[in-house]
């Protein structure tokens, strides 16, 4: 791992994933791109385009890239690296061209997380480039003054296209000598029986060669409530999802896991995009 990414818009739960994104670089040598996403008002952007306010967008850039150099001097980022990017651009827009421009091999995000009206009609920059990120986000909801990934949750149907995604997953499990334990969630509405899920659980590890792990079947009324329920009975130190990154109509209908555990659980959600 040698980039790690950080969005921030200045606030707590930013610097939450920061200080994450810090104790992870400095287990990796890696260097640290803090990203700020100015997205100026409508009005701002068509005077831009017409050649007036340029002072005010001055002002604005000024101002971010203080910041951010407050930011970059704080203790815990001591002995990194850190490359400070001031861009102008809608969030999920900037946030994925800076990480392919730059090779990113992990982003690490904040998040307040959203429910009821809010979810349904505006979720989260966060939940948005989730969706749509191929490099792997980690999504930080809380300080955690000591992160540690050894004890990881893998949560799965362990279907053929899940197979990529978990290649990325061992990555990052080897870097914290991670324990993984393998879930399938069964449901009412996604019934298998044991010996069948078994039976998928068991071909699907056989082609890794895994050593560090252990499997199991969760019964629960929902999935995303499986995952979070059965994280906590094992203490889990991360959540890891795949996400098929739907859009426009397939999304608001079927939702998606990955983005419903965004919002909702509060233990580090990993995702890696099919």
């Amino acid at each position: 791992m040698k980039r790690i990414l950080v969005p921030t818009d200045f606030s707590e739960h930013a610097e939450d994933a920061l200080k994450v994104a810090a104790q992870i670089a400095k287990k990796n040598n890696a260097e640290i791109i803090l990203l700020h996403m100015l997205e100026l008002p409508h009005q701002m952007s068509d005077a831009i385009t017409g050649g007036a306010s340029i002072p005010e967008t001055m002002l604005f850039m000024k101002k971010a890239n203080e910041t951010l150099d407050e930011i970059s001097n704080r203790p815990y980022l001591d002995d990194i690296e850190v490359l400070e990017i001031v861009k102008m651009d809608k969030p999920i827009h900037g946030i994925t061209q800076i990480s392919q421009e730059y090779g990113v091999d992990l982003i690490v995000m904040g998040s307040h997380g959203s429910s009821g009206i809010d979810e349904l009609l505006i979720g989260s920059n966060t939940e948005k480039v989730v969706r749509n990120s191929e490099t792997p986000i980690l999504v930080i909801k809380k300080d955690i003054s000591n992160f540690s990934a050894s004890n990881i949750v893998f949560a799965s149907d362990f279907s053929e296209e899940t197979k990529q995604p978990f290649e990325k997953l061992l990555k990052f499990s080897k870097l914290f000598d991670s324990k993984l334990h393998l879930v399938n969630i069964c449901t009412p509405n996604s019934f298998k029986p044991t010996h069948e899920a078994e039976h998928t659980i068991k071909k699907f590890v056989s082609e890794f060669g895994l050593t560090n792990y252990e499997t199991y079947i969760y019964n629960d009324t929902n999935i995303e409530k499986g995952i979070i329920n059965f994280s906590n009975s094992i203490n889990a130190d991360v959540i890891a999802m795949c996400t098929h990154g739907r859009t426009g109509f397939a999304h608001f209908f079927n939702g998606s896991i990955s983005e419903g555990l965004v919002n909702h659980a509060v233990k580090p959600v990993l995702t890696f995009k099919i």
